[in-house]
Parts: structure tokens; C-alpha cells; sequence
């Protein structure tokens, strides 16, 4: 992936007609998911959708860059995440009977503490993930794509909007009018959800993560599946329920200990080196590369001491957590939002309720305190864990694109905040609206993520094999393997592994059907050749991804005006 250096200054790319789209769109795109995620318990990436419609209205507006309209989207998709942290955690209160305990307030001081912390994390971490380490993070590199190809037009422009237009049609015969089932070639294993899994989506993040690293997340579901679910219970080991809570345990504990690895030996050392560049930098000096918010790394440290310090205080006194929860959550916080970075940039998914989930259990481990402050606790990692999802999908997005990163930083900050108003606004309309008893499985909204929370909320299912999940974890990554991948692959569903492995697979065929043409070219033409076809390849694996997901946030629109009018 070729990136560009870094075009204009920030000033000409946070502009104020894109601040004002970019506020506009947050707000409708916020309300929106909030209802998506509780009616569907899934929420698909705005970010694609985000930046089509930020060009389209830029453009209306007279000439613009492909980098206002990447910030112009990065303030526009901010709120989304927040949302899905909130809608995963917070309905599980109200199917416990505890929705007298939480209103507006609390909903809202959750998500604008999970929003600070996701700001402050990312801004620490960006250019370990973006720079140093370069995952591929699938979801910004479409929306980079879908810029390009949108502004340059010509063939590349036609071979992602044809491959966004197939995309979208068939998500519009599965999610619209019902003609296609959401799974293929399901068979009935006991404790497994075998099939194929109707998403070019993520069969496109397959194709663009790529074969080794799909091998290992593959691998994980393979061994916890078949393994231990199939292989456990046939030899009378354990029974499938049993069984099911030993391979979530196993997930989790490898998730976190890939996590805990990353900080120690990849994050540790940097911030040593940030540290010793705050020492020696003069307090004049400004645009350092280190720093997002002020441009000055002496300013940007005071700062975000000040902000941890304040929503460790409106956690302890606001949400009525005691003093050691309440610095708990921040620090694990930080720790998610490297789970959360790692796992958007492998695979393209931000399995924020499980990064809560987490934190739940840890803090349950140790402390007794009440079961509803437990989901302040996992909705809390869970909106900085969202919100951080999409603030790195956005900076891969700009690295691409030449994007300075403290405009998009200072863009997610100002949507992450409206975000956090009208999802908390929306969440409690809907309660007022439909009540308490209209969430959960089987109900008006299905909340399935919440639902499992709810459930969690009692203790962990094998604490025995968290801890070997743990450690699992910390040794592979010390050993140069990825350890996350692997817990995702155990934690997930089969049916969504195996379809990123079909995905992956795809991106093999398609490779040896480019080298067989190649064979009689000279080296310079097969070169050219080559360069070319994996340029198509990613174009087109970019317009599915992102055709689904654009489908997704528009059959979101309609479910809400439908919603709001029955």
C-alpha cells in the first residue's frame, strides 16, 4: 500500500463547512446506530458510508481535497461506535429489572468517559499501529480506496463502484426484502454454528488480512470448535455447555494476554521514548509528531492528565464506583483499546463487548460492588474500545490518503462528544418509548450483545482457563505470534472464521491465477503487471467491503423512520 506524505497543514483540512456536515451526519448517523444495534445486534462500519457522503456534499460546496472530506468523514462516523458500546452493554440492565437505577445521566457520564479515554488511548498509540507496525486495518483502507477511486474516476473508479454496486444489491435481497438466507451450507454440530456466512463483507476482509494471518485465526477456531467442543464432549471430557464456557474463557484470556503483551513489550518502549522527547523538548516548540491535541507533547501530557484524572473522579463520585474500580477501568481501558487497535487492524472487527466483558469480569474478580455498576464498568471499556475502532480505522485511512493526524484526531474528539450526547439521548427515548420489557431475545429490540453481558454478569465460566488463556497469550506474542488472531478465532463463531478464511483462500486463487499470466512477461512487464493486479484486488475487495456496509447504515436509516413511525 503506497501512502502519501502528509499534504497542507491541519488548519486546511478541519474546515468549518466540513465541521458543520461532519456534526450534521454524526448526529443522524449516531441516532441510527443505537437502533440498529439493539434491533439487529449488529452494527456495521459507517466509515465507508461516511466518506462517500462527505465528498458528495463537499463537493456541492465548491472545489474540496480528499482530505477535508477524510476528516469531514472522521467527525461524521464518530458517534456510531459509541453507540454500539452503549447499545452491547447497557439494555442488559433493563432485562434485569435494574433500569430504575440508570437514567440519562449515567448513560451519558458512560459514554463520555469511554469517549475521553478512547482519545486519549489512541492518541498514545497511533503511531505505533499506523507507522511503526502498519497493520492492514481492512475498514479504513476501503474508505481511502472508495476517496481515491471516487475523485480519480476512470477504470479504478469503475471497478469499485460496480463491485459496491453487486455488494450492495445482494446485502438488499438478504437484509431487505428477504430473498437470500444469512447462512450456506449450515450443518448441525452439536455446540457449533457451522455454515457459510452470507457477507461479502466478510469475505472481502479475509481477501484483504490475507492468508498467513487468516491460517491463524482460522487455526484458533479450528482447535476451540472442533477441539475442544466437538472433540471435548465425543470423549465425555465435558458436556457441550461446559464445553462452550471453557472456549469463551479460552478467547478472552488469550485476548487479553496478546493485550498485556503489546503494552509490555511494544508500547512500554515507546513511551519511554515519548517520555524522554517531553524531558528534552523546549516548551516553544510546536507540530511535534508525537502530539495530536495541542502540538506541543509537554501541553498534550498535562492535558490528558487532567482529563484521566477528572473521569477517574466522575466515575468514582458520578457513577458511584469505589476508588480501585474506578482506576481499574481506566487502566484497563488503555489495555482494551490496544486489544481493540490490534484486532481492527488484523481483521477489520472491533469485538467491543467482549473487551468489556473483560473488564467486568476483572473487576468482579476482585471487587463487590452492585450488579449495575458492573455494566457501567463494561460499557465504559466497551465505548472506548468502539470509539477507538474507528479513530484507527480513520488514521489508516489518512495515512493513505496524507491526512495530518491531528485533524482527524481533533475531528473524532468533537464527534466522539456529540456522539456521546444523542446516543445516551436516544437510548433513553427508546426505553421511555417501548419500556424496559422490550429488550432482549425474542423482544422488540433483540439486543443480543447485552443479552450476553446480562448473563456474564454472574461470573466467569472457567476462571481456571482464563488463566491458561492468559498466559497462552503472553507467550505467543513473546514469541512472534499473533496471539490475538488466535483468541479471536477461538472466541468468535465458527461460521464468521470460516468465511474469512474462504476470503482469504480467494486472495490465494486470484494471486496464482496472476502469477500463471505473468509466467511469459519480462521482468518489468511482469512487475507493472503485478503491481497493477493487486492494486484491482484491493479496489475491489474495498468496494464490497464497502457496499455491504453502505446498505447496512442506509437499511439503518429506514428502520428507524419506520420505527419512529409505528
Amino acid at each position: 500500500m503506497q501512502e502519501r506524505k502528509l499534504s497542507a497543514s491541519w488548519q486546511g483540512q478541519l474546515t468549518l463547512r466540513g465541521t458543520l456536515i461532519g456534526c450534521i451526519g454524526c448526529v443522524i448517523i449516531t441516532a441510527s446506530s443505537v437502533y440498529t444495534a439493539l434491533k439487529l445486534g449488529a452494527l456495521p462500519w459507517p466509515i465507508v458510508f461516511a466518506a462517500v457522503i462527505s465528498l458528495f456534499f463537499l463537493k456541492l460546496l465548491g472545489h474540496t481535497t480528499l482530505n477535508e472530506a477524510n476528516v469531514t468523514h472522521t467527525i461524521m462516523s464518530a458517534g456510531a461506535m459509541v453507540a454500539g458500546g452503549l447499545a452491547f452493554t447497557i439494555p442488559g440492565t433493563w432485562m434485569l429489572g435494574l433500569g430504575d437505577q440508570i437514567g440519562w445521566t449515567e448513560i451519558f457520564l458512560v459514554a463520555l468517559a469511554g469517549t475521553i479515554l478512547g482519545l486519549i488511548s489512541t492518541a498514545l498509540i497511533h503511531r505505533h499501529f499506523i507507522v511503526d507496525a502498519a497493520l492492514e486495518f481492512p475498514t479504513g483502507t476501503a474508505a481511502a480506496e472508495t476517496l481515491r477511486a471516487t475523485e480519480a474516476g476512470g477504470e479504478t473508479g469503475r471497478q469499485l463502484f460496480c463491485s459496491m454496486g453487486i455488494a450492495g444489491l445482494w446485502s438488499v435481497l438478504r437484509d431487505g426484502l428477504g430473498a437470500l438466507p444469512t447462512m450456506f451450507a449450515t450443518l448441525p454440530i452439536p455446540g457449533i454454528t457451522f455454515g457459510i456466512y452470507d457477507s461479502p463483507m466478510m469475505l472481502s476482509v479475509g481477501f484483504l488480512v490475507g492468508w498467513v494471518p487468516v491460517l491463524f485465526w482460522f487455526a484458533g477456531a479450528l482447535f476451540a470448535n472442533f477441539g475442544l467442543i466437538v472433540g471435548g464432549s465425543a470423549t465425555g471430557l465435558w458436556d457441550v455447555t461446559t464445553a462452550q464456557g471453557i472456549v469463551s474463557s479460552l478467547g478472552m484470556g488469550l485476548m487479553m494476554g496478546s493485550g498485556i503483551a503489546t503494552v509490555v513489550k511494544d508500547i512500554l518502549p515507546e513511551a519511554k521514548t515519548i517520555f524522554s522527547g517531553l524531558k528534552n523538548e523546549a516548551t516553544e516548540e510546536k507540530d511535534s509528531p508525537y502530539s495530536l491535541a495541542t502540538g506541543s507533547i509537554r501541553l498534550d501530557a498535562g492535558i490528558f492528565g487532567v482529563a484521566v484524572a477528572a473521569v477517574v473522579l466522575f466515575i468514582r463520585f458520578g457513577l458511584g464506583l469505589g476508588p480501585l474500580p474506578a482506576i481499574v477501568v481506566v487502566v484497563f481501558a488503555f489495555v482494551a483499546t490496544i486489544m481493540s487497535a490490534q484486532s481492527c487492524g488484523q481483521t477489520g472487527i472491533d469485538p467491543m463487548e467482549i473487551f468489556g466483558l473483560m473488564a467486568l469480569l476483572a473487576v468482579a474478580a476482585f471487587s463487590d460492588i452492585a450488579q449495575v455498576k458492573l455494566f457501567f464498568v463494561a460499557s465504559i471499556v466497551a465505548v472506548t474500545c468502539g470509539l477507538a475502532g474507528d479513530v484507527m480505522n480513520d488514521f489508516k485511512a489518512g495515512a493513505i490518503l496524507g491526512t495530518d493526524p491531528r485533524a482527524q484526531w481533533l475531528g473524532q474528539a468533537l464527534g466522539g462528544i456529540i456522539g456521546a450526547i444523542v446516543a445516551a439521548a436516544v437510548m433513553v427515548a427508546l426505553v421511555g418509548a417501548y419500556g424496559p420489557d422490550a429488550f432482549g431475545p425474542g423482544k422488540e429490540f433483540v439486543s443480543a450483545q447485552a443479552s450476553v453481558v446480562a448473563t456474564m454478569v454472574s461470573g466467569i465460566p472457567s476462571l481456571p482457563t482464563l488463566f491458561v488463556g492468559l498466559v497462552a497469550g503472553i507467550a505467543l506474542y513473546w514469541a512472534g505470534l499473533p496471539s490475538m488472531l488466535i483468541g479471536l478465532g477461538v472466541y468468535l463463531p465458527f461460521y464468521m472464521s470460516f468465511t474469512a478464511f474462504l476470503g482469504a483462500l480467494a486472495k490465494q486463487v486470484y494471486d496464482r491465477i496472476q502469477r500463471e499470466r505473468r509466467k511469459d512477461m519480462t521482468e518489468a512487464k511482469a512487475q507493472e503487471a503485478a503491481k497493477e493486479a493487486d492494486e484491482t484486488g484491493l479496489v475491489v475487495a474495498s468496494g464490497v467491503l464497502g457496499g455491504e456496509s453502505i446498505v447496512g447504515v442506509i437499511i439503518a436509516f429506514i428502520a428507524v423512520a419506520a420505527g419512529l413511525a409505528g
